[in-house]
């Protein structure tokens, strides 16, 4: 096949006087060749855009019907394919296409025989071009699988060129802004997307599997919560309020548990107006579950097996490699409690009954930054972020966190001080966060007083006071076991992506110039 990158057709019937050399700059000359082939196509009364060609064959069929063939052979068969026209090269009286559909590449073969009078204009097509395509399956002197075109059709002209060759598209910036080309060019890029909605697909199927039930919650909020966040503001004109974007769907799921719904899950969008970098997008999925009658013990097998089936669906295998490194998704997972972990980083015995002056001081001796309004569960968490969480390489589930930071978690039956919450770590990374849900409205009020004082302090990600939720609790809500998962991380860790914006068809960026 030929080389997959794109060459502009070089023997044109363009006069040499419709695109003058200084007339327009370099990088639009070829978009303004092409503008005059879309013009000389609609004054000869051809639509450069039509309608009603349909293909009855893909670029894998033509290679599976061509397979164990040998070379130079003439099957007999005709076949219809249509795609994006990715290369064109000239040989003599011959010219051969690469065509790109959904399912790969195939050549396209084209001379004088089977096209006649007809030839010359197959050669005036563009790399680009989406194209239509009719003629035999035969295999070249090379053995190449090919379609000899005897009809074709323009579908779609592009007008501008795409990226010379696929190995010089790697700016990781322009692949980003320009995912449309990145898809185009780079199979690394649409192999992500497939394996994404491969693991959608799983953990769905895993969820409804267990009896939970899909659901689709608010996205625009009066109060932002079930999280600890800075969501995004907006104005809703009709009804004259202050609206936010979701930083969690946990609550109105929880309210669904309140009414009845003993399993619920939801997969979307949340927005969180915070910091970015290789492992936070402002805009990102996650899938959230509630589980009335379990506890985060429960959750905790639940999480292994979702995730060991997510990596066979992705990887064909739950022992993978992550970064050179060998990661293994086959349950158990290792239990650590938070206060171990943060005690080991910093050389010294960490207790909920540890001051929190004792607490700062610790975290300051390892290099740690803090603020003097922090408590003792702020600080616990900051030294487990920056000392801890790194060295977890293998899966871990990190249990029992402070109560200060665990705001919708229920107390721990047995450590006072604690809350009943595990987050999942995986190769440094968090991965999922659960807990033995609260479902004591009084106390839930207590701890909504406790961050709506926070929030009065300038803490602006402290969770709001929020009646509906606690109305809903106070009719009364079963023992419930909650989980979230983060879908974007774990397609990075399923398909060895370092980089958050990989897995992110679109992701955030600055605009190139300033938003008029």
């Amino acid at each position: 096949m030929n080389e997959p990158g794109v060459t502009e057709t070089t023997e044109s019937g363009i006069p040499e006087n419709a695109v003058p050399e200084n007339a327009v700059p370099a990088d639009r000359r070829l978009t303004v060749r092409r503008l005059w082939k879309v013009n000389h196509l609609r004054a000869e009364g051809i639509d450069p855009y039509p309608l009603g060609y349909t293909r009855d064959a893909s670029a894998s069929e033509i290679h599976d019907r061509c397979a164990g063939l040998e070379p130079d052979t003439r099957t007999g068969e005709t076949a219809a394919v249509a795609g994006r026209l990715m290369n064109l090269r000239r040989l003599g009286r011959l010219v051969f296409g690469v065509l790109q559909d959904y399912s790969g590449r195939v050549q396209l073969f084209a001379d004088e025989q089977g096209l006649g009078g007809r030839f010359a204009g197959f050669g005036e097509l563009d790399g680009g071009d989406w194209v239509w395509a009719r003629g035999e399956v035969i295999t070249t002197r090379r053995g190449e699988p090919s379609v000899h075109v005897s009809d074709y059709a323009l579908l779609a002209k592009a007008l501008r060129p795409l990226p010379a060759k696929w190995h010089g598209f790697k700016d990781k910036e322009r692949r980003f802004r320009r995912r449309e080309l990145d898809l185009l060019v780079n199979p690394e890029a649409r192999r992500i997307v497939e394996v994404r909605a491969g693991v959608v697909s799983e953990l769905r199927r895993q969820f409804e599997g267990r009896g939970f039930v899909e659901v689709e919650t608010p996205v625009l909020q009066l109060q932002a919560g079930g999280a600890l966040a800075r969501p995004f503001e907006t104005h809703h004109n009709a009804l004259g309020i202050d609206m936010y974007l979701r930083i969690a769907t946990e609550l109105h799921l929880k309210r669904l548990v309140v009414g009845g719904m003993e399993r619920v899950f939801e997969l979307g969008r949340v927005f969180r107006n915070e910091g970015m970098d290789a492992r936070h997008n402002p805009e990102f999925t996650t899938l959230e579950a509630y589980q009335a009658l379990a506890d985060y013990r429960d959750i905790m097998r639940l999480v292994e097996e979702v995730f060991e089936a997510a990596a066979q669906r992705a990887a064909g295998s739950a022992r993978l490699t992550y970064q050179g490194r060998p990661v293994d998704l086959r349950p158990p997972y290792r239990r650590a409690p938070m206060l171990e972990l943060v005690g080991e980083a910093l050389g010294s015995p960490v207790f909920p009954s540890t001051p929190p002056a004792r607490m700062r001081a610790l975290a300051e001796q390892a290099g740690v930054e803090t603020d003097p309004a922090w408590g003792f569960g702020k600080l616990v968490e900051q030294v487990f972020d920056r000392l801890a969480a790194p060295r977890l390489w293998d899966p871990t589930f990190v249990i029992d966190h402070p109560v200060e930071i665990s705001p919708l978690a229920r107390c721990h039956r047995s450590v006072e001080g604690l809350v009943e919450r595990f987050e999942l770590y995986i190769a440094g990374s968090e991965h999922a966060d659960a807990f033995t849900e609260l479902n004591d409205p009084i106390e839930q009020r207590a701890r909504f007083q406790a961050q709506a004082a926070a929030r009065a302090a300038g803490d602006l990600s402290a969770h709001p006071l929020d009646e509906d939720f606690l109305r809903a609790l106070e009719s009364g809500m079963p023992p419930t076991g909650g989980l979230g998962i983060g879908v974007d991380r774990l397609v990075m860790l399923l398909t060895d992506q370092r980089n958050l914006r990989e897995v992110v068809l679109f992701p955030h960026l600055r605009p190139e110039q300033p938003l008029r």
